[in-house]
């Protein structure tokens, strides 16, 4: 006879039928109530065990964490809290969990003691929730682009080139540390390195995305990438997952509809797939806020939030209009804001992009033509305006509570203005020259954004550490398990 998974347990109606279940032990209490959970639902199931007429010895081995077998009749539960519950005739323990050594116990642990603990902390209630959400969402984005014949692209992880001109790049080599190869001047001689060149992690698919754009048309990438950014804030990651698509013939309008389309699609696939685990982050989220003042806790419950996002119509607003109403917001007048707005060309930081969608819109923002000097070299440059600034087909994605959640541009077609921005920046035209021939050989209007997917979990779970939301965080002076 096979076992049953609990989920299936829990909306079943069969009472007097036999059963068997295989799970780890959540709680045991009164010699006789076991909550056995197997990692298919947040929920437990109760077995009763009828402990006068089981062995002692057997009963001291059921122990939080331990994992069991246990046979029984399903039947209708009398206790509150549950449905139905197992009536235990046979039990068997799978592998035992030392009471005295396990971490896990049945309390409220707290998120900093279960990120020690990164490899056990799955077994837990809300961990399990997180990650049932962080695969629905996996699942939406591959379907989201799949349905819209979309090729889905693998990038390499190893490159020798960087595409965000960020400089902060984790090195691949083979070289001896302690005595590398060394070159007449002194330098360290990478023709003697592994690829025969200096490479490192990749910080985007990008650059390869759009090669592969000019030939199938829409394309998408969906994979690791890597900042050494030695920055230890509730936002930054070592190793995070980005999705990527990149479309040929698409202008700057058309990138902002499809990355609109691609979030409420994917957050409403979650709230229908995942409805017990967002209810259950709901209130979690409602439980912690309970300890802040009033004026720092959220306006929406999770589940408001994120129908919020799919039922507005997102704004879409210019980087200079925004300058302006920012300048003209009470916290900057007041100077209530920490990085105040005084003049065209800042670059925008979190609590500006916050005050845009929680404070003066009210809905989610997209923010495009930004300055020329702020951005990257591959973004499409717009004639100059009546004041002869630089703007370029730049747009960002901004949400509530969490400011930028989308990056992305129409990509400068014409080769002559790419050659001359890349001079101006600092990028060797020989080093990117397999770039370039996608504007030598039929060129075409192109564009495409980039979606950091843990921030996206974050969004939707309403945790606030993205540590929390990627089951093995790599952070500076962190890679453990």
């Amino acid at each position: 006879m096979e076992h049953t998974r609990i989920k299936e347990l829990l909306q079943s109606e069969k009472f007097g039928k036999e059963v068997i279940v295989k799970g780890w032990v959540r709680t045991f209490r009164n010699n006789q109530f076991i909550a056995i959970n197997d990692g298919s639902t947040i929920h437990n199931i109760q077995a009763v065990v009828d402990f006068e007429n089981t062995e002692e010895s057997l009963l001291k081995r059921i122990t939080t964490g331990a994992s069991l077998r246990v046979q029984g009749t399903l039947v209708e539960s009398l206790g509150k809290g549950q449905r139905v519950e197992i009536k235990v005739t046979g039990l068997t323990i799978l592998g035992d969990s030392d009471p005295e050594k396990f971490p896990l116990q049945p309390k409220k642990h707290s998120l900093e003691f279960l990120r020690e603990i990164a490899h056990l902390r799955f077994r837990t209630g809300t961990f399990n929730a997180i990650f049932k959400v962080r695969n629905a969402l996996a699942f939406a984005v591959h379907k989201f682009f799949n349905d819209r014949d979309f090729v889905y692209m693998h990038t390499p992880i190893i490159t020798g080139s960087d595409a965000e001109g960020a400089g902060e790049m984790f090195r691949v080599t083979t070289l001896d540390l302690n005595n590398p190869p060394r070159t007449e001047s002194g330098d360290i001689d990478f023709r003697e390195d592994f690829f025969g060149k200096s490479t490192n992690l990749t910080v985007s698919g990008q650059l390869e995305g759009e090669l592969a754009a000019m030939a199938f048309g829409n394309i998408y990438t969906f994979g690791p990438t890597f900042r050494a950014e030695n920055s230890n804030t509730t936002r930054h990651l070592a190793e995070f997952w980005m999705i990527e698509p990149e479309m040929a013939f698409y202008e700057l309008e058309d990138n902002m509809d499809l990355a609109e389309e691609l979030l409420k699609y994917v957050i409403k696939y979650a709230l229908e797939a995942c409805p017990d685990e967002i209810e259950f982050l709901k209130n979690r989220l409602l439980e912690e806020e309970k300890s802040k003042p009033q004026n720092e806790r959220s306006e929406l419950n999770l589940i408001e939030k994120l129908n919020f996002v799919i039922d507005n119509q997102f704004e879409r607003v210019t980087y200079t209009d925004a300058i302006e109403i920012l300048k003209r917001s009470k916290p900057n007048q007041k100077r209530q804001f920490k990085y105040l707005i005084d003049d065209w060309g800042a670059d925008l930081q979190s609590e500006h992009e916050r005050y845009l969608v929680e404070k003066h819109f009210k809905k989610p923002v997209i923010l495009t033509d930004y300055p020329r000097e702020i951005k990257s070299f591959y973004m499409k440059q717009n004639a100059p305006d009546a004041q002869g600034r630089q703007t370029v087909r730049a747009m960002d994605i901004l949400f509530p509570g969490i400011g930028e959640m989308v990056g992305g541009s129409q990509r400068e077609e014409d080769l002559e203005k790419l050659l001359t921005r890349m001079t101006e920046v600092g990028i060797p035209e020989e080093e990117m020259d397999w770039f370039l021939d996608t504007r030598r050989f039929g060129s075409a209007p192109h564009s495409g954004f980039g979606v950091g997917f843990e921030r996206l979990v974050l969004f939707v779970t309403g945790m606030t550490n993205i540590r929390d939301v990627i089951p093995f965080p790599r952070t500076p002076k962190n890679a453990e398990f």
